[in-house]
């Protein structure tokens, strides 16, 4: 009997601890905040793999799990990659990464960090992109929580059938571009512009669809453009990059606002410059990663372009630096200032090219 009263106090005792239990986790799921991440890149990305994916665990681990991640890659909220912008600002994200360039005419500000020759590699250009953000671009992003705002570091050169050693080879060439002043550069060298997703890059390649893409390094392998190319050309080492495209980090307003102050500062103490030098420091990394493995591809030729092609390319694109700064001039914005900010900058952080 005695027993049988101790074994009972001690399943009552059990009982009121996993009760206890109980009513924790659920008070722990009631105060859990989900975050929508939404992109238009595959899972396998290092935009997924490498940033979003290792921040939203930073944001578990420093929360204690009260404010974790939902990550939609390749686009699984429906919609296409230029209506990412529009899927955060009305909440059917909390979270998206895209390029601002995709939404063409929405952002005119931060367009010029995409001029032709402006940057040479991703952190750098990442750093000089979040400090003409915070001068001249923050005002075209007052609807949203902007957590980054960087650069894939520029693109260059991957075709299919034919290789590119002087200014001529882009004649005709048509070559997927991503957004509206890398079109008009490829334009002005010669070249066709074609815009599309990255998804849909290589079946167009395959396809003789385009001949090729002016995209970064970082997009070979996700989208598997080294299985449908055999050249990739860069610029001299340490030389801007033909284009660039700036890509972004956005939060919803309210959604931020909504969260408590803990959970904001977190949120604030992982973004801004600390994101985007990640950013920065993967495209780089992974930059020089891919231009390994493609050397390396059996039949695959990857090489610089000659010094002389290099000037020839950028003295037939310099004109489009005035035609972007009256393009946004007549929209209210000071143009010339602009310019003249993006290129000192330009000139700040790679100081090589003057």
């Amino acid at each position: 009997m005695r027993f049988n009263a101790l074994a009972l106090c001690r399943a009552t005792a059990m009982t009121a601890v996993l009760s206890m239990a109980g009513m924790a986790s659920t008070a722990h799921a009631d105060d859990q905040v989900v975050l929508k991440i939404a992109h238009f890149l595959p899972a396998v990305a290092p935009a997924q793999t490498k940033v979003i994916g290792p921040w939203c665990d930073a944001l578990a681990q420093k929360s204690q799990n009260r404010l974790v991640c939902q990550i939609y890659p390749s686009m699984q909220l429906g919609g296409t990659p230029s209506q990412l912008v529009d899927q955060v600002r009305n909440g059917i994200a909390d979270v998206v990464w895209t390029a601002p360039g995709y939404s063409a005419g929405r952002f005119p500000a931060i367009e010029a960090m995409e001029l032709p020759f402006m940057v040479a590699n991703a952190l750098d250009g990442s750093r000089m992109t979040w400090d003409y953000y915070n001068q001249f671009a923050k005002d075209e992003f007052s609807a949203y929580h902007v957590l980054a705002v960087h650069i894939d570091g520029g693109a260059v050169f991957h075709t299919a059938n034919k290789d590119i050693v002087n200014p001529l080879d882009i004649a005709g060439l048509k070559l997927r571009t991503s957004t509206r002043l890398s079109a008009k550069t490829l334009q002005a060298l010669g070249g066709v512009p074609v815009s599309m997703p990255p998804a849909q890059v290589t079946e167009a390649i395959s396809k003789g669809v385009v001949d090729g893409g002016v995209m970064p390094w970082e997009l070979m392998r996700p989208t598997k453009i080294d299985e449908v190319t055999r050249y990739h050309v860069s610029p001299p080492a340490g030389q801007p990059l033909v284009v660039g495209t700036v890509l972004t980090m956005l939060m919803n307003q309210k959604k931020y606002d909504s969260l408590p102050a803990d959970l904001k500062a977190i949120v604030d103490e992982t973004s801004g410059l600390p994101l985007v030098e990640t950013f920065g420091r993967v495209w780089d990394e992974v930059t020089a990663a891919n231009m390994t493995y493609a050397a390396g591809l059996p039949g695959t030729v990857v090489h610089p372009l000659s010094a002389e092609t290099y000037e020839k390319m950028r003295s037939v694109t310099v004109s489009i630096d005035q035609e972007w700064a009256g393009e946004v001039t007549k929209r209210g914005l000071n143009g010339q200032a602009m310019l003249d900010g993006a290129r000192a900058l330009s000139a700040k952080y790679f100081p090589v090219q003057n």
